[in-house]
C-alpha cells in the first residue's frame, strides 16, 4: 500500500513512486465488480456459467495470447451479467479530481511543460472534438 494524500482515496488521482506515471483509483468500481458478481452466484445456472467462465480465465492467465485475456474478461462479464465500470461523481468530487488531475500533470510534465499548457493541447485536438472539451 502507498501513501495516499488525497482527501477521498477511494476516488483518487495520485503519481507513483517515481513520479513517471499518474495512477488512478476508483475502490467503487471493485466494490461493484464484486457485488455484481456474488449476486450472479446466487443463481444455480448462472453459477455454474460464471464458474466456466472463470476457469477459463484462469488458465488463459498463465499464458495469454494477445486479445485472448480481454474477451475472457468480457465472457465473465457477462455471464455475471456484470454493468460497465462506471463511478458516478459530483461537482465538490469533480473538482477535487481536477485538482489532483492537475497537480499530477505538471509533475509528468516537468521535463516537458510546454505539453502541459492546456492551450497547447486543445490546439492538437480536431474542430469537432473542441467542442466537448
Amino acid at each position: 500500500m502507498s501513501t495516499n494524500p488525497s482527501r477521498g482515496p477511494g476516488l483518487s488521482i495520485r503519481l507513483d513512486a517515481t513520479w513517471l506515471h499518474g495512477i488512478l483509483r476508483a475502490d467503487q468500481i471493485r466494490r461493484d465488480t464484486l457485488v455484481s458478481l456474488v449476486a450472479t452466484w446466487t443463481e444455480d445456472e448462472a453459477r455454474e456459467d460464471v464458474v466456466l467462465q472463470l476457469d477459463a480465465l484462469a488458465e488463459a492467465v498463465t499464458s495469454p495470447r494477445e486479445g485472448e485475456l480481454d474477451a475472457l474478461i468480457e465472457a465473465v462479464e457477462d455471464a455475471a451479467a456484470m454493468d460497465d465500470a462506471e463511478v458516478r461523481i459530483d461537482l465538490a468530487t469533480a473538482l477535487r479530481l481536477r485538482a489532483e488531475l492537475d497537480e499530477s500533470i505538471n509533475a509528468l510534465g516537468r521535463f516537458n511543460p510546454a505539453a502541459v499548457a492546456r492551450p497547447a493541447l486543445l490546439a492538437k485536438l480536431p474542430q469537432q472534438d473542441r467542442r466537448a472539451s
